[in-house]
């Protein structure tokens, strides 16, 4: 029986349930059903959703509980999710370990990339520390591309992607789309790096006719939210925004809107756009991380320039006019490519 450890410096909370809780489970699940037997290595227990069946070894630092256990366990494979990659705890992994070491990329990296000497540390920890990974994962040929800047070409070979998924069948698909008098939403933790500022300095630039009667309804929480809420009183746009805070029911919600507006200014792979179109929900967002390998321009969204406001607020009156209209199901690209169906089974492949 091949036993298996997986590393996740990864909060698990019942108040934010997210596409990788519903990926942890779903492979718990395949695993469980191929006599695959796996340690998870969280920082808190948790008994929420599947997570009642999960063999929880919780610690405040995850890469310590294990390097504590894995001397006394004989894994075959340790995968890392969400922990920085070429460091010394993957040197201290290989001394205490014979398993294969996979370690998966699934963070963005700033608009205008690492500070030089930022980057100098990255390649002198790749020189130091690669050989002790085994295999590199990225979500999206972005991140790939982004890990071999990082830490030096000389991985190349070592290095794959597999793209994130989500579960198609919980998501509600809209059946129509209104192509005046669209409906809008954001759905977003609001932090600056998501671009949210922009959409709200795009909205001044509308036209009067449009603004008087435009909504934009906008989902989620986080500690950049009073600058929104100022930043839409400032400019006289408060009528157009309705921050109504975070929702367990996203996936249902999604199919109420025509149009998702993600104006980030970094992402890595986006759950929120593949979760928006499997709603059949059109997106328009910015050409960084792995956007563009889902989204197609004027295909199943619209791409405009990172923090370029004045592009997007020129889209929104399109779109609200109906002089750009996007009529493709955007949910047949998700169901056949970025499924947690696709996304678990090239995990299992691995093993």
């Amino acid at each position: 029986m091949k036993k298996i450890a997986i590393v996740c410096q990864y909060e698990l909370l019942p108040t934010r349930i997210g596409g990788m809780d519903y990926f942890f489970w779903a492979f718990q699940k395949e695993c469980n059903r191929l006599g695959i037997v796996i340690d998870w290595y969280f920082p808190n227990q948790a008994n929420f959703g599947e997570y009642a069946g999960f063999n929880i070894i919780a610690g405040k630092n995850p890469e310590l509980k294990i390097i504590e256990n894995c001397k006394k366990n004989e894994y075959e494979i340790i995968m890392t999710h969400f922990v920085e990659l070429c460091t010394s705890f993957f040197k201290e992994l290989k001394k205490c370990s014979n398993a294969q070491i996979i370690a998966v990329d699934h963070n963005p990296r700033p608009l205008n990339g690492y500070p030089f000497k930022k980057k100098m540390i990255k390649k002198i920890k790749g020189i130091l520390y690669s050989k002790y990974i085994d295999l590199f994962i990225g979500v999206s040929e972005y991140t790939k591309k982004e890990i071999l800047n990082d830490f030096g070409k000389h991985i190349l070979n070592k290095t794959k992607v597999i793209y994130n998924g989500v579960v198609t069948t919980d998501i509600t698909k809209r059946e129509f789309r209104n192509y005046t008098n669209p409906s809008f939403l954001v759905v977003s933790h609001l932090r600056e790096s998501k671009g949210i500022q922009d959409l709200i300095k795009a909205v001044t630039a509308l036209s009067v006719e449009t603004k008087k009667d435009l909504k934009i309804d906008v989902y989620g929480d986080g500690p950049y939210k009073d600058y929104l809420l100022d930043l839409c009183g400032k400019l006289n746009v408060k009528d157009n925004f309705n921050f109504k805070g975070s929702s367990g029911d996203i996936k249902r919600v999604l199919a109420d809107y025509d149009y998702l507006l993600h104006p980030t200014h970094m992402e890595c792979f986006s759950l929120t756009i593949l979760e928006s179109l499997t709603a059949n929900v059109p997106v328009i967002t910015t050409p960084v991380g792995g956007n563009e390998e889902v989204i197609s321009n004027t295909g199943n969204g619209l791409i405009f320039p990172v923090q370029n406001s004045q592009v997007l607020s020129e889209i929104i009156e399109k779109l609200y006019k109906g002089q750009i209209q996007i009529k493709e199901d955007t949910r047949e690209l998700i169901e056949k490519q970025f499924s947690i169906e696709k996304m678990v089974q090239n995990y299992i492949d691995l093993l």
